[in-house]
């Protein structure tokens, strides 16, 4: 291990985008990976964060799916210090606010921009924790800094590196066109600190000759005095979890034993990273249904998680997809539901507090003998353990659970799953049903055959999901290695008489 801790630079790098999915988080996991591999201990960092899709860490608290991932390209244990504030959006103008790993309270845009110097002092000592601990952190932008907007008070992008001393590199990709305008534009927006504080450019998702690339790279780096740092590739069928898009991009081929899953993508759905395992499975054509559009066919109907578990129950109807779904039973189809889609397969709904949205109750679908009560307190564990489901071996299963609901009924009373510290898992009496709190229930091999099993598909081949993942970080780290100055990365983090280890 190296000594870096003692280098007068910042010890830090803060990655920032010129729009949304410009690849912020993938480069910043391949960083980690990259300086870890140098032997550089490093953490990842994102002072805000607003996804649906999120991780339990090792502290029982809530970040963002894609800070988990990084925590994973370091080779350490997620920790609600590397995403200190989170936000999971509830409806159009308002979302929950996650401080620290735990929820605070629902706030609408206004009154959470008014609250947000007040959470700063939790960022920048959830960032000072980690610089203290580690020799080095990984820090990634939100959405773009060029947002006029959101300039004001803003924690997420200049703000933060303002505030933290924090250098900055801009990402843009090239894929969607653009992208001089991109970071030409998006440096000229910037306050003059700010753009000193810009420490270069990076391109990503090049696909062609550099060489017909070179005289735009030379006329960007004349007009704004800034290196461009690297043009990253690419990367056909690279697979790391996404940050909050719903990924529908199918990652396997078609096979003669094949099993049709739908999935049908609510309002306010979460964790579709559940999915992720099953797109990655040469034997599952998984298909994801939006609004509009009706459920087709299938082997297997799986009820993701939500948010918004009554709202989107609602949501459900006014699609006529509670049509489609006893249709689907009707016909012999299996039925899944994960968290809130597994709340929907019961007799009630209950939020009389209002955690969710407007307080009352929903009819559910009535397909297990269970009601839910939407509570204040969350539960946020990571679990482990065995599920057996019938006329099946015992299969090790692992996973997490975030929900505020409480569920009682009389199908607990034959679980499915044995964890460390309580029970899950339920199943109809005709076998057709079954419902689980786990998100991540794919991700173990052994589970995910054993389901994919119970729902009909023969001769059953599983990937090692962990093994895809790793590939995927180690990937992105060996393209960032190859087409980034890591040279300058190195020196901008730790300052120009640092040596690359």
């Amino acid at each position: 291990m190296s000594d870096y801790k003692s280098s007068a630079g910042p010890r830090a790098i803060m990655v920032q985008g010129t729009t949304s999915d410009a690849g912020k988080s993938v480069i910043c996991a391949g960083l980690c990976r990259a300086l870890r591999n140098r032997g550089i201990e490093v953490a990842p960092f994102k002072p805000q964060n607003m996804a649906l899709n999120s991780a339990v860490t090792v502290d029982n608290g809530e970040i963002g799916r894609a800070q988990a991932v990084q925590a994973q390209a370091c080779g350490l244990e997620p920790h609600s210090d590397m995403n200190p504030v989170l936000l999971k959006p509830n409806t159009d103008i308002g979302a929950q606010v996650i401080v620290n790993g735990k929820a605070l309270t629902d706030m609408d845009a206004r009154t959470y921009h008014d609250y947000k110097p007040k959470v700063m002092a939790a960022v920048q000592a959830s960032y000072q924790r980690l610089l203290s601990a580690h020799e080095a952190v990984v820090v990634e932008g939100a959405g773009s800094p060029a947002e006029i907007n959101l300039r004001d008070r803003d924690i997420a992008n200049m703000g933060f590196a303002e505030e933290a001393d924090c250098p900055v590199v801009i990402v843009a990709d090239i894929d969607r066109g653009g992208v001089f305008a991109h970071l030409y534009g998006t440096l000229a927006l910037l306050s003059e600190s700010e753009q000193a504080r810009v420490k270069g450019f990076i391109i990503n998702r090049f696909r062609g000759d550099i060489k017909l690339l070179e005289s735009g790279l030379d006329w960007l780096e004349e007009k704004t005095g800034k290196p461009v740092l690297g043009v990253i590739p690419y990367l056909h069928g690279l697979h790391l979890e996404a940050e909050d898009a719903v990924a529908v991009q199918q990652l396997n081929t078609e096979s003669d034993n094949t099993l049709k899953v739908v999935v049908p993508v609510f309002s306010r759905m979460s964790n579709h990273t559940d999915f992720d395992a099953l797109r990655l499975n040469p034997a599952v054509d998984i298909i994801f249904v939006y609004k509009g559009k009706r459920l087709p066919p299938a082997d297997l109907i799986i009820l993701p998680g939500s948010k918004s578990t009554r709202s989107d129950l609602a949501f459900m109807r006014e699609n006529g997809w509670d049509e489609d779904l006893f249709r689907h039973i009707r016909f012999g189809g299996k039925v899944m539901g994960i968290c809130g889609g597994y709340q929907m397969l019961g007799q009630f709904v209950h939020d009389p507090d209002g955690i969710e949205g407007e307080p009352g109750s929903s009819n559910g679908f009535g397909l297990l003998d269970l009601a839910t009560t939407i509570e204040k307190e969350k539960q946020l564990r990571r679990v482990k353990g065995v599920m057996q489901l019938p006329g099946q071996a015992k299969a090790n299963v692992t996973g997490y659970e975030i929900h505020a609901g409480t569920t009682v009924g009389s199908a607990l009373e034959k679980p499915l799953i044995q964890l460390d510290s309580h029970d899950d898992g339920v199943m109809s009496d005709d076998g057709q049903i079954f419902g689980s709190y786990l998100h991540g229930i794919f991700d173990h091999s052994e589970a995910c055959r054993a389901i994919l099993e119970w729902a009909g598909l023969k001769n059953v081949e599983v990937p090692d999901y962990d093994a895809v993942r790793e590939e995927g970080i180690e990937r992105i780290a060996s393209a960032l290695e190859a087409s980034l100055d890591m040279g300058q990365i190195i020196s901008i983090m730790f300052g120009p008489e640092s040596v690359a280890q």
